[in-house]
């Protein structure tokens, strides 16, 4: 007998309808799949026959053939076990013959149960969007699929749960819709206050999380550099229901959501160690997979002893900052990983820690102050839009008993600047100053006439570059959110031009 049962396969975060085809013939006894698939779905038959006899069904004594459509696109993963297995039994008159509009995904135990798989979200929207009306995943990863309107959601641990519902003699539930919420207790998170001093710092972690704009954090060993960037993200807008639905989506795809974690409600950090790789950062292999820039997807990418990293694999990062994506080619195909993210980075001023400190002696030379420094190219260095100096707090500061702001305050003071640009560029694919396509720049950065006359001279005075410039104009338009101008001040040019670092006594 021929039967047909509907699933999804997965390359990157594309996802694509596949058919599954089955058909017992008279003969040897043997089992054969075809449609490209990789190794892992081929161990399926294994797994199927064993979830068979789990349930007390015998293997048919003929030759089984299984199919995946389309037949020329390459399948991996052990997502069509469950999809394989309903076919096989639809196959064998066991479970009803005809269910167009039911899509099957996951992978199968030895004893019948049924395991999480990646993509799930990504496989929904898909789902839904071809106009299919249920879906039925693993229980694990049912919640992040629940959060996909329109289609019903069932959640499976078992062949057996599943082959009752579907001959109607115990019918499950469908999942109940789960909203995407943001919320969260500021008591549980790192904050502001815990920062002494550092007025400067604060100022430019400040500014840049107002307009989106990456900054770069430069003094000796125990300044606070880390400290400041770990608190970025408490300053950072609530995540937008559209924001959640993307950020967990990728992390769907990267097989990190748990049944206790099923959407990423909070702005992502990633903070990956310098010994990463390239492919680790940006993503990468065979099947290719969201590295740590996606994973930082409208979050913070916190890049520490950024000296340290290798210099090749900072370079992957300067087109993915300009682009906001990443595309990872492959002899199989394609993936394009979404990764609009902040950069945060710290780094020592030389190799010893303490060049331009005032309270230790640096012992490197100049040659190797310049070395360590150089480790940074001009282009990567430029992609900051803040450099700011982070010099040891003084004892008076740190013992004093008034508590700085907290980062709720500053909070509200960068989404007040955020609601502006999402007016200002509505209906326009961007949402912050840091993201303003250079042919809009002059619409979207207005500046009074005495600003534009400061403006000219300081771009004379520092030699700034087209491209610095246009980032000075950003960080200043910025600025003049937070104090809620029209057009860029004077005030608001000063401060862009201070924190771009030309007068850095670090990077000198």
């Amino acid at each position: 007998m021929f039967a047909v049962t509907n699933s999804v396969g997965m390359f990157g975060m594309n996802a694509f309808p596949v058919t599954v085809e089955a058909e017992v013939f008279k003969g040897h006894p043997q089992f054969d799949l075809s449609g490209l698939p990789d190794i892992g779905i081929k161990e399926s038959r294994d797994r199927v026959r064993s979830a068979a006899s789990s349930v007390g069904i015998q293997f048919p004594k003929g030759r089984i053939l299984i199919n995946l459509a389309p037949a020329d696109v390459k399948k991996s993963g052990s997502s069509f076990d469950l999809a394989i297995f309903v076919s096989l039994m639809q196959a064998m008159d066991i479970l009803p013959l005809r269910m167009p509009e039911r899509i099957f995904i996951g992978e199968l135990g030895l004893h019948g149960t049924v395991r999480s798989v990646r993509g799930v979200m990504t496989m929904t929207m898909l789902a839904r969007k071809n106009g299919c009306r249920e879906i039925y995943v693993p229980k694990e990863n049912v919640r992040e699929a629940a959060v996909i309107e329109g289609i019903r959601v069932y959640g499976i641990s078992s062949v057996e749960e599943l082959m009752l519902h579907l001959v109607g003699q115990e019918l499950l539930s469908p999942e109940p819709y789960c909203q995407p919420d943001a919320s969260v207790s500021p008591a549980s998170m790192l904050d502001f206050s815990d920062v002494r001093g550092q007025f400067k710092a604060r100022s430019g972690m400040e500014l840049a999380a107002a307009g989106g704009h990456n900054i770069l954090l430069i003094g000796s060993p125990g300044s606070g550099k880390s400290m400041l960037a770990n608190r970025l993200p408490t300053i950072l807008p609530q995540m937008t229901k559209e924001e959640i639905l993307e950020t967990s989506n990728v992390y769907s795809v990267a097989g990190l959501l748990t049944p206790e974690r099923p959407l990423i409600t909070q702005r992502p950090f990633r903070s990956p160690h310098h010994t990463i790789s390239t492919s680790g950062l940006a993503g990468g292999g065979s099947i290719p997979t969201p590295g740590e820039i996606s994973l930082a997807h409208n979050g913070v990418l916190f890049l520490d002893e950024l000296a340290e990293f290798k210099r090749n694999t900072l370079e992957v990062l300067r087109q993915p900052l300009e682009a906001r994506k990443v595309v990872i080619s492959r002899v199989s195909g394609t993936a394009e990983y979404p990764c609009s993210f902040m950069l945060a980075a710290a780094m020592n001023p030389c190799p010893c820690g303490y060049s331009g400190s005032p309270l230790k002696k640096c012992t490197c030379t100049q040659k190797q102050i310049h070395n360590y420094i150089s480790r940074i190219s001009g282009p990567m260095l430029d992609r900051f839009d803040l450099h700011v100096d982070v010099d040891p707090v003084p004892y008076e500061e740190l013992a004093a008993q008034e508590k700085p702001e907290s980062s709720a305050v500053i909070r509200e003071r960068v989404e007040a600047a955020r609601k502006r640009q999402a007016r200002r560029y509505a209906g326009l694919g961007f949402y912050s100053n840091a993201a303003i396509p250079d042919h809009l720049l002059n619409e979207f950065c207005q500046m009074e006439h005495d600003a534009e006359i400061m403006f000219g001279k300081m771009y004379t005075y520092y030699h700034m570059s087209a491209r610095t410039g246009m980032r000075v104009k950003k960080v200043a338009r910025s600025a003049a959110d937070l104090h809620g101008s029209e057009k860029i001040q004077c005030e608001d040019i000063s401060m862009a031009v201070q924190f771009r670092g030309f007068d850095s006594k670090y990077l000198k």
